[in-house]
């Protein structure tokens, strides 16, 4: 290249070399293991800050592993070139090249150059250990012909989006919820026996025990659980060997299947090959039903944590039903003021999450003829949601939910104090009396007692008999 060009470059010769693809040469920086084409989509879409996910990045070594190996298996590929390949790929997976990825989300739509990126990352630094080893081979790897045999950016990049979507379900979330819902059941065993009022619609309703509104949380997040887990299934079918349009043109026979066995293997989830190809390259329902249920969960967060606030509000002026930890100053000019950080922490991850949500539907819908060119969104807005819904999970219950701790006294006088507990009285004075005795006792500001027996509905004795809050429940 002449010194113009390396100029341009922003660099001297030292700092650059050559690298060639099928649209000419490319100047890319000395030391980086990516190569032409991942150095155009790099020059190409200077386009915001957001990266291709880490968990797109580690699912692609996965996919290329499983590549090299089915290939071999099938006679394709050389043992030699299979290792090497291999190698490079736990190198990368153990975060050991992260800076070779440096593409965008906002590329093209099918992934394609971040499937290059792995490509060519792979190819270099196969042949860098090849050369290191002394490792004789026929001719070096090449990000096409070897690291991406049998194969194309239409099948591997739906299949990356999959086992991502999968191990971030299965590895993040799930543990998160499983955490946050030992620490509710363990809530819910300590406080045993203690009564409060109920509020429906934001009003007094009849009691219920402390334990079983926390047996509601841990209810919401096991049935989150649930749904995630049934989202699985769809996100364990692959589209590998499909390559360009589904046909599986250039795979050899039987490598959808070798490659999806190897895929299991490596991640140990059970990833099997998707029956057809042509509805695995173009749609991406699985992803949406399995975000649907990432959503659900962050509604039932929102929830959770939204209760967790108006208990704790106060703490004179509120309900101040319960204490959660005070983490941090809450206000920059009133002394002493605490609030409930984490609780709002999760509620805007949730507000992001079903955003995220909006986003991988609209773009689930843009399947053209034989493929989806929407997928890098789908994929960063999926794995974001997992991230920030695992993270906020674990710290709300590392954070508030493992201190939360009832204030008992102030349960029982807000208890004793709702009007709501005159229901217990429907069957001996009948729903309309009762509702006299509440309406009397509210306009008034007695007790329910002094109310019903100034209406002569019940005397004294009786009315001890049968109204007994801590036993509504």
């Amino acid at each position: 290249m002449s010194e113009r060009d390396l100029a341009a470059a922003g660099g001297t010769e030292g700092a650059w070399r050559v690298e060639r693809d099928s649209m000419g040469e490319m100047l890319v920086p000395a030391d980086a293991l990516w190569g032409a084409q991942t150095e155009r989509s790099h020059e190409n879409f200077p386009i915001g800050t957001e990266r291709m996910p880490e968990g797109i990045v580690r699912a692609f070594a996965i996919v290329k592993q499983a590549a090299a190996r089915a290939n071999c298996r099938l006679g394709r590929l050389g043992e030699a070139e299979r290792d090497l390949i291999c190698e490079a790929a736990d190198e990368v997976l153990a975060g050991d090249h992260d800076a070779d990825f440096p593409l965008v989300v906002w590329q093209t739509g099918s992934g394609t150059q971040s499937n290059m990126n792995m490509n060519e990352v792979l190819a270099n630094r196969g042949n860098q250990l090849a050369a290191e080893r002394g490792v004789a081979l026929a001719r070096p790897l090449h990000p096409n012909d070897s690291v991406n045999m049998s194969q194309s950016s239409n099948d591997t990049f739906p299949t990356a989006m999959h086992v991502a979507a999968a191990l971030a379900v299965t590895g993040e979330l799930v543990p998160a919820i499983d955490q946050l819902v030992e620490t509710l059941r363990r809530l819910e065993g300590e406080c045993a026996g203690v009564v409060k009022s109920g509020r429906t619609h934001l009003q007094d309703a009849v009691p219920i025990s402390f334990s079983q509104e926390v047996s509601g949380w841990r209810g919401l997040l096991e049935g989150s659980r649930e749904e995630l887990v049934a989202s699985l299934p769809g996100l364990y079918r692959l589209a590998l060997g499909g390559t360009a349009v589904g046909t599986g043109l250039n795979a050899p026979e039987g490598f959808d299947e070798a490659v999806a066995a190897e895929v299991a293997a490596l991640t140990g989830l059970p990833f099997v090959s998707d029956p057809n190809k042509f509805r695995a390259l173009t749609g991406k329902d699985a992803l949406v039903f399995g975000h649907g249920a990432v959503k659900g969960l962050a509604a039932n967060m929102m929830k959770i944590a939204n209760d967790v606030r108006w208990l704790a509000s106060g703490p004179r002026l509120g309900l101040g039903e319960i204490t959660i930890p005070a983490n941090e100053p809450g206000s920059s000019i009133m002394p002493g003021k605490v609030n409930p950080t984490q609780c709002e922490a999760v509620t805007m991850v949730a507000v992001q999450v079903m955003g995220n949500d909006a986003a991988i539907g609209f773009a689930a819908s843009q399947g053209n003829f034989e493929l989806n060119v929407f997928m890098p969104v789908i994929a960063y807005d999926f794995l974001q949601s997992c991230r920030l819904l695992a993270d906020a999970i674990r710290s709300f219950d590392e954070r508030c939910a493992s201190g939360i701790r009832p204030n008992r006294e102030r349960m029982r006088e807000n208890l004793h104090d709702s009007l709501m507990l005159v229901t217990c009285l429907n069957p001996y004075i009948g729903y309309d009396n009762a509702a006299k005795v509440a309406k009397k006792a509210f306009a008034e500001g007695t007790s329910l007692r002094d109310a019903c027996l100034a209406l002569g509905l019940l005397t004294p004795e009786r009315f001890d008999e049968v109204f007994r809050p801590e036993q509504m429940v």
